[in-house]
């Protein structure tokens, strides 16, 4: 019996929320470990403190961050991350927890025939094959993008996750480095999120968030782009910059970043912080054309927020 098969006949058990994703994989017969259901009151919903900052609990639908009035105040680019992921009818069932939680989308991976790196096999058969859909910055042996847009939209929010054994985790630490192509995060087996904590916002910060798909609805992001700024005088004081759907984790564009602050809010800054984004990248022979469509809705959203 080879390793892999050997695998997933003990595969282990897996919590069940809405399982948006679960239900999918049990169908295909990629996930085939026992079923833990969980449901918590307590860690469903959306709490602020007296400093204006929101903690979400990890139950909560995706549906009801993006239709919060004050999310949408407070944190736009959460906000308009969550109302344009998948359908309605999933935004209505999936939660925040299992977004982040989620496992890959890519069609080795969800192939039940194919031994891949995170199925126990011994690498990446996309790397080889067909990776149209692959990262633009391979930075491990799985070439699959991390397929939570809720990690991106957070990880512009320096948001940090609580778990029912650790606190304070990055979504870095929650997600890793992509180095490990063996798995989509970095729980324990049997660690679950309960919340996700959001700092306060600065005084007279913007956000947007854009995605570039291959039609019109209910598609998975090619590239997608949240970002943060705050614009003073015509110059950006502060910035920040997360892409999803370009490497195995979500990417902080921090050369981007740096190359905007304490600069003037103008078409050339902008130009220049959107090639700054594409450095360090080494796309697949298929993902080339993901860094142009990166400097794109980088100069997009950074010209909406400078206006």
């Amino acid at each position: 019996m080879n390793p892999a098969s050997m695998t997933r006949s003990a595969a282990a058990p897996e919590f069940r929320a809405a399982g948006t994703d679960l239900s999918e994989r049990r169908r295909s017969g990629i996930s085939r470990g026992p079923l833990i259901d969980i449901a918590s009151a307590e860690d469903t919903g959306i709490a602020w403190d007296a400093e204006g900052a929101a903690t979400i609990g990890a139950f909560t639908t995706i549906a009801t961050i993006a239709a919060d009035a004050r999310i949408a105040k407070t944190y736009p680019g959460l906000a308009a991350a969550a109302g344009g992921l998948a359908t309605p009818q999933i935004r209505h069932l999936a939660t925040l927890g299992g977004n982040l939680a989620q496992r890959s989308r890519c069609w080795y991976f969800r192939n039940p025939h194919i031994d891949c790196l995170k199925k126990g096999g011994s690498d990446c058969p996309a790397r080889s094959g067909n990776h149209l859909y692959g990262v633009a910055f391979d930075l491990g042996p799985c070439v699959a993008p991390h397929p939570s847009t809720m990690a991106a939209a957070l990880s512009t929010y320096e948001a940090t996750i609580v778990t029912d054994r650790r606190g304070d985790l990055s979504i870095a630490s929650l997600l890793g480095d992509g180095s490990n192509g063996a798995s989509d995060h970095a729980l324990a087996s049997g660690e679950m999120i309960r919340k996700i904590v959001l700092k306060t916002p600065l005084a007279g910060e913007r956000a947007a968030y854009e995605r570039a798909i291959s039609r019109s609805y209910a598609e998975w992001p090619l590239v997608e782009v949240c970002a943060r700024a705050v614009v003073t005088d015509g110059v950006f004081q502060f910035v920040r910059l997360a892409a999803g759907g370009i490497a195995p984790v979500p990417l902080r564009l921090l050369a981007s970043e740096a190359a905007l602050k304490g600069k003037p809010a103008t078409p050339a800054t902008i130009a220049a912080a959107a090639s700054k984004a594409t450095a360090g990248a080494k796309p697949l022979p298929m993902t080339g054309y993901k860094l142009d469509l990166l400097s794109g809705l980088i100069r997009d959203l950074l010209e909406q927020l400078a206006a």
